[in-house]
């Protein structure tokens, strides 16, 4: 295969080369390209066609239905990792030895106070202020607590930086969701493990003992770890390029909170919840609904259905399906809302429309379902997407920072009005 690209315009041609990743992905790299053609630029809105970075983190292909983090694939890490261990894996490059993943864990549980004034700022916000507003400015209010600048020449430092975040956010977590309804806010335990004390911060009742369920712990484990990371998508890039002013760790995550917060990216799992709500108060009719889908003409659209990467089953789908049916079979939940999301779901499965169009449940459409079983508010599943999504945003800041990559600067092509000459006011 040629190393290059040629590009003629207006009977120029140029030259511009070809890089190649370890997939065999390519892309023309037009680093060059507006200095050389002296003006020219390409536009791409949504920037579906262009390679913002190299990254050796999460490789995707949405045709195949294969997504890895650092060439491990995401069935093999779910059924085998932990959350925190892919947390490593994907920060780090590497999987823990046995010592490190220890020392990861006691690290981070050191980590796991929060400054008692952030309560004060989690108590001015009224309860009906959403979760993902809270969690954001809680998150950014780190800073303040955290004032020094990380020093990205240093593993030390570096490392203590990552531990910190981790250690962290999930009582920020626990507390917002707290906070929402009405409950004390609590530290939980540092004898548990990570995502069994994330449970019992944010359930436990101040008048009774907590009991953990393993199908639980479980169900969130995997959804946390399918959640990791995901490429270069919206929240994603927005950390980088945020980082990419050499913004702190906190900063960036916290934008990228707020990117993640929008219903065409994190909201999806919200938006499906939203959905079935509707569908309830319409009767419950299953069938109807899939029908209105399948109606070009009708404005209803199927939420947590299809993915716009993922060209066949979503592979995190085919892994959290079963967690979904354990939560909702052994807890033995008697929902309606949930019993209109399996009837969605098997008409979807054995309907010829959407089988063939390839209309799969998705990974949001069952972590909507998990999230509702554990007795999770709508309007924090967004927040848990986060709490799942914090390793891979680290793992891209990281990556940015330590390849020095390039303040992030986008071009644009003008159309507005060409130059013209200011008219006094009296005489407009």
């Amino acid at each position: 295969m040629s190393k290059t690209a040629n590009l003629e315009i207006n009977g120029q041609k140029y030259e511009f080369p070809l890089v190649e990743g370890t997939e065999n992905e390519v892309a023309i790299d037009i680093t060059n390209l507006r200095s050389t053609t002296n003006g020219v630029i390409t536009i791409d809105p949504g920037f579906k066609n262009t390679g913002s970075c190299e990254s050796a983190i999460t490789f995707l292909d949405g045709e195949k239905g294969i997504l890895r983090y650092r060439g491990y694939s995401i069935e093999e890490l779910a059924e085998k990792a932990d959350f925190l261990e892919v947390a490593y894996l994907l920060i780090f490059g590497h999987l823990p030895t046995k010592e490190q993943n220890d020392k990861f864990h006691d690290d981070i549980k050191a980590q796991s106070i929060v400054d008692e004034d952030i309560k004060k700022i989690i108590e001015a916000f009224p309860k009906s202020a959403h979760p993902m507003g809270v969690i954001s400015s809680l998150t950014s209010a780190l800073t303040a607590f955290n004032p020094s600048s990380v020093n990205v020449n240093s593993e030390e430092d570096m490392y203590k930086s990552v531990v910190k975040i981790l250690g962290k956010f999930p009582v920020l977590v626990a507390w917002t969701y707290r906070r929402k309804v009405g409950l004390p806010l609590d530290y939980g335990d540092n004898s548990l493990g990570y995502v069994e004390n994330i449970l019992k911060m944010m359930f436990s009742q101040p008048n009774a003992c907590y009991v953990q369920s393993e199908i639980l712990i479980n169900a969130l484990d995997k959804l946390l770890i399918l959640h990791a990371d995901h490429e270069q998508n919206c929240s994603t890039s927005t950390v980088r390029v945020v980082g990419s002013s050499h913004a702190g760790l906190f900063a960036s995550i916290s934008a990228g909170i707020s990117a993640l917060w929008g219903p065409l990216h994190g909201g999806a799992n919200q938006a499906v919840l939203e959905m079935l709500e509707s569908i309830k108060l319409d009767g419950g009719d299953t069938k109807k609904y899939m029908l209105k889908a399948k109606d070009k003409n009708d404005p209803f659209r199927l939420m947590g259905f299809g993915h716009r990467v993922y060209k066949n089953f979503d592979p995190r789908a085919r892994i959290i399906k079963k967690a979904a049916d354990e939560v909702l079979g052994n807890l033995g939940i008697q929902d309606p809302i949930l019993d209109i999301a399996k009837g969605l779901e098997k008409e979807a499965l054995e309907d010829s429309y959407f089988v063939d169009r390839k209309l799969y449940p998705n990974v949001d459409f069952y972590s909507g379902i998990i999230y509702r079983g554990m007795g999770i508010p709508t309007d924090m599943f967004t927040v848990m997407f986060a709490l799942g999504r914090l390793p891979g945003w680290i793992a891209q800041w990281r990556e940015m920072r330590l390849k020095k990559e390039p303040i992030g600067r986008p071009r644009q092509i003008y159309i507005g009005e060409t130059e013209r000459k200011f008219v006094p006011v009296e005489n407009r």
